[in-house]
């Protein structure tokens, strides 16, 4: 499209049609302003910077100390934000926006958030000791107190023994048993003596365990220590707290008795690999008493002291929770602007930073005011200065956008963000797109349900944007919200105009059909109860149609003819599809020419634009032509057009036998002549008028004509220029070497041979490569004239997915909800209700979610493909300017989605 003309020099259009107009700038700013000025930049968001250190390191760049400060202190407010969730105390969050700190604010953040890191940190060290130190005594407590409990079982079995006991008691549980087990044939003194003797030489250890690991260790302990040491074990009924991580967790009490030290060493092993905790336990009751008393005093001591310290703890994060988001929000604003400042070149007497800008012509003043401001807050006296520069390099594209139009913008920009300056398909999407989309999916009930739901979004708005839901398909609906709401309207007015309502018609203004069945047979099918034939059923409009149409859209009388209505709508939404296709690409080729203008390219005006109208004339829009013909002139009732007598609807020439033979150049029969001398077409074979074959013929030749045009004239033209742009160089260069060579004889200097010009008039900094121009000319060319056939097929999904929609409306209707009519009394009046909720349900979930996201896709692939291709290349980037409010809803996305 040639060289970017200098901005101030292009034509003025309305914003909506094409991208802001943008210029290069160079901002000069003082070294004390640069941080201030920046900061109203980034409150502004019109600018974005370009990196004038793209071979620096990060690591080497000026203000990279000042953004690894905000990254400590973004660190610190994180941990400070995890610890006000994990107490589950809700943040403040008011919207408010503060304006970014000056420089010298940033340490009193450091210091306070340093403050704020450590007090939070040393009472975290504190609280997780008291916690562990209490996990470890409620331990100790459980162990003296199941300890305590074992000795009593011994002392008691002990007592029995001396009394004539005479063995174990009657239980069988573990805790029932003896601790030492002696034979019953004893006597009684040699049993207590012999018991006593045993105890004295056993050692013992108790500790406690997961219950989960118990198996395992009964079973390793026994295998391990060949059976010489005795286990008992009791579980703990309270879920503690574990002493290393903190988890809540069940545990079991243990002690185990054993004889030796060797043995003593591998239970130790056994306990520590297994990670049982083994507390000291006394000897004697006594002593167990008094530490129990001692365990049970701390253990309260330590509530105490807990206590005290989480609500220490708890103070701190609720006064921090009110201004965490205000100081993430400040700290992001600080780092976003030393982060822009490392963008900037240094001037060599390291007083002033040099930028490079894209920013809107239109937003010029505005700009100049938030520098102006800038300078004025840090108290500097040289101001800042911007300085337009002339570029031949492309500019980023920038489409303004408000909440209704960004929708529609996004679709257009997922296909590929518009080359600078060429023409935005967005304002003519907002209308197109929902029209197709609903020519697809045309149901008024239906319609009715999207558009509640968009208008639901729509009038909540602010509310649901408050709520900040997570939930992606939310947000893509929530997104979408207008997109929808023409969706539903269009949907809507397409259901009018096709009369369908839920698979159901509506006679509001009377149908001008009238039954052509006799009556007699009527009654004579309903006495026998016999199925009338497929031909009883079917409109015949030499025998119907009285010969005035219905007003507004469809008939409502072709929902009973079984017979033939599916021929008709099959018929009519075949051929509108092909009429809206035909149309919208049309249109996308006259929108091609307004970009070939507005770029001065006229050599794609002639020898592009023009035969491409030539060629989708000759063939598609004749095409239209003859269908919108055979709606007009041919009906039910015999009628006279351009000379010709026609019968009626069924001698209406074929279309697809016309295109046939308009392809094959065949001459057709005109038809004969009536006893009045007038030429009666023969049916299905007849012409549209006199001489039809010879301009077809024409046609077809004609455009067969321009694909050589548009494959050869805009190559040669371009070669023809460089060539001629060669010539002219190099006639250039000799009268400019016989010039230098006079100049030298006069002043007596040495003769000097001038340097070639450079090649770059128009067509790029080398010469032409007449190759890969070739190549694509006829890449386009291809596309264009086999993208007419294809394109035009493509439409007609417009014609199957309604089809579509409407056979599952009806099916559902059938299948479903009719069933309910069909039983009488209480029980007609319960299977309505369950067969209209199962009737809704799939109503919602797969006619309107299920055909509306499919209707959607195919309206994006007419849009992106059939109609953007014709005129829009995509070739461009976007507009990225420095914004706070951008940087921080991003930061804000990336949060929720963590």
């Amino acid at each position: 499209m040639g060289d970017y003309v200098t901005p101030g020099e292009e034509p003025q259009e309305p914003g909506i049609y094409r991208s802001e107009q943008m210029c290069l700038a160079q901002l000069y700013l003082q070294s004390d302003a640069s941080y201030q000025c920046v900061a109203e930049l980034g409150e502004l968001g019109l600018v974005q910077f370009r990196d004038l250190n793209p071979d620096v390191s990060s690591f080497q760049r000026k203000y990279v100390n000042e953004v690894r400060r905000c990254d400590e202190m973004e660190r610190k407010l994180r941990f400070l934000e995890r610890e006000i969730k994990k107490d589950q105390i809700p943040m403040l969050d008011t919207g408010e926006n503060p304006d970014a700190p000056l420089p010298r604010e940033m340490i009193d953040l450091e210091a306070t958030f340093e403050k704020l890191e450590n007090e939070l940190r040393e009472v975290n060290k504190n609280e997780e000791t008291l916690k562990k130190n209490f996990s470890e005594l409620t331990e100790l407590k459980h162990i003296l107190r199941k300890t305590q409990t074992f000795f009593e079982e011994v002392d008691h079995d002990r007592w029995r023994i001396l009394e004539g006991g005479g063995g174990r008691s009657g239980g069988s549980t573990e805790e029932q048993a003896p601790l030492i087990d002696i034979g019953d044939n004893e006597d009684d003194s040699m049993r207590h003596f012999s018991a006593q003797a045993a105890m004295l030489r056993l050692g013992f250890v108790a500790g406690v365990i997961q219950r989960e690991r118990l198996h395992a260790f009964e079973r390793l302990l026994w295998r391990a220590c060949r059976g010489n040491v005795f286990l008992r074990t009791s579980e703990i009924d309270d879920v503690l707290n574990d002493t290393v991580t903190g988890d809540p967790v069940n545990k079991c009490v243990f002690i185990i008795f054993f004889q030796g030290d060797q043995l003593k060493t591998k239970v130790k092993k056994i306990c520590e690999g297994f990670r049982a905790t083994l507390y000291p336990c006394p000897d004697t009751p006594q002593e167990r008493r008094e530490m129990s008393i001692g365990v049970m005093t701390r253990i309260e001591d330590l509530k105490t002291v807990l206590g005290q310290t989480q609500d220490h703890r708890h103070r701190v994060l609720v006064a921090a929770s009110k201004n965490v988001r205000m100081w993430l929000t400040k700290v992001r604003k600080i780092k976003s602007i030393y982060h822009t400042l490392n963008f900037f070149n240094i001037d060599v007497t390291q007083k002033c930073l040099i930028a490079e800008v894209w920013c809107p012509i239109a937003e010029l003043d505005r700009i100049k005011m938030a520098l102006k401001r800038g300078t004025d807050e840090s108290g500097s006296q040289v101001p800042s200065i911007l300085n337009r520069m002339e570029t031949h390099e492309a500019p980023p594209t920038y489409n303004k956008t408000n909440k209704f139009t960004k929708g529609f913008q996004n679709i257009v920009d997922a296909y590929g963000i518009a080359t600078y300056r060429e023409i935005n398909p967005s304002p003519y999407t907002m209308i197109s797109f929902p029209f197709l989309f609903a020519v697809m999916f045309g149901d008024m009930g239906h319609g009715v349900i999207m558009f509640l739901a968009a208008l639901f979004f729509i009038l909540k708005e602010k509310q649901l944007e408050a709520a900040r839901i997570k939930d992606e398909i939310f947000q893509t609906f929530f997104g979408g919200r207008y997109v929808i709401f023409l969706m539903g309207v269009f949907s809507i007015y397409t259901g009018f105009m096709y009369n369908d309502i839920f698979s159901k018609s509506v006679n509001a203004f009377g149908s001008s059909w009238t039954n052509s069945i006799r009556h007699e047979y009527i009654d004579d099918v309903l006495e026998k109860g016999e199925k009338a034939s497929e031909a009883q059923w079917m409109l015949v409009p030499e025998l119907a149609y009285d010969g005035n149409p219905y007003p507004i859209g469809v008939d409502p009388v072709w929902n009973l003819a079984e017979g033939n209505k599916l021929s008709f709508l099959n018929s009519m939404k075949m051929k509108m599809s092909v009429l809206f296709g035909i149309a919208q690409m049309t249109f996308g080729v006259l929108l091609s020419y307004k970009n070939f203008t507005y770029f001065k390219s006229d050599l794609d005006v002639k020898y592009m634009f023009i035969p491409q109208m030539i060629f989708l004339s000759s063939i598609f829009i004749y095409l239209c032509i003859q269908i919108l013909a055979k709606w007009l002139f041919f009906g039910s009732a015999p009628g006279s057009v351009l000379g010709y007598t026609y019968p009626g609807t069924n001698c209406a020439p074929s279309l697809l036998i016309g295109l046939i033979n308009m392809f094959m150049m065949k001459s057709r029969n005109a038809g004969f002549v009536d006893e009045e001398g007038n030429i009666v077409p023969q049916c299905w074979l007849s012409t549209w008028y006199p001489g039809q074959s010879f301009f077809e013929t024409i046609f077809v030749l004609v455009a067969i004509a321009c694909v050589p045009v548009m494959l050869f004239a805009k190559p040669y033209y371009l070669w023809k220029e460089e060539k001629e742009r060669r010539e002219g160089g190099h006639r250039q260069l000799s009268v400019r070497a016989d010039i230098a060579q006079d100049d030298a004889e006069v002043v007596h200097a040495p003769e000097q041979t001038p340097k070639p010009a450079g090649h770059g008039h128009g067509h790029g900094d080398g010469p032409l490569e007449m190759g890969d121009v070739m190549v694509y000319q006829a890449i386009h060319t291809i596309e264009f004239v086999l993208g007419c056939v294809s394109h035009t097929a493509s439409y007609l999904r417009l014609w199957a997915l309604s089809l579509a929609h409407a056979q599952l409306s009806d099916v559902l209707w059938t299948m479903v909800f009719r069933n309910a009519f069909v039983l009488d009394g209480y029980a007609g009046a319960v299977a309505t209700y369950i067969l209209f909720f199962i009737f809704g349900s799939l109503s919602v979930f797969i006619l309107v979610l299920m055909e509306g996201l499919s209707a959607f896709l195919h309206a994006l692939r007419l849009h992106w493909v059939e109609f953007q291709s014709k005129f829009y290349g995509g070739l461009g980037y976007e507009f990225a300017p420095f914004s706070f409010e951008r940087i921080l809803a991003e930061e804000r996305e990336a949060e929720e989605n963590l």
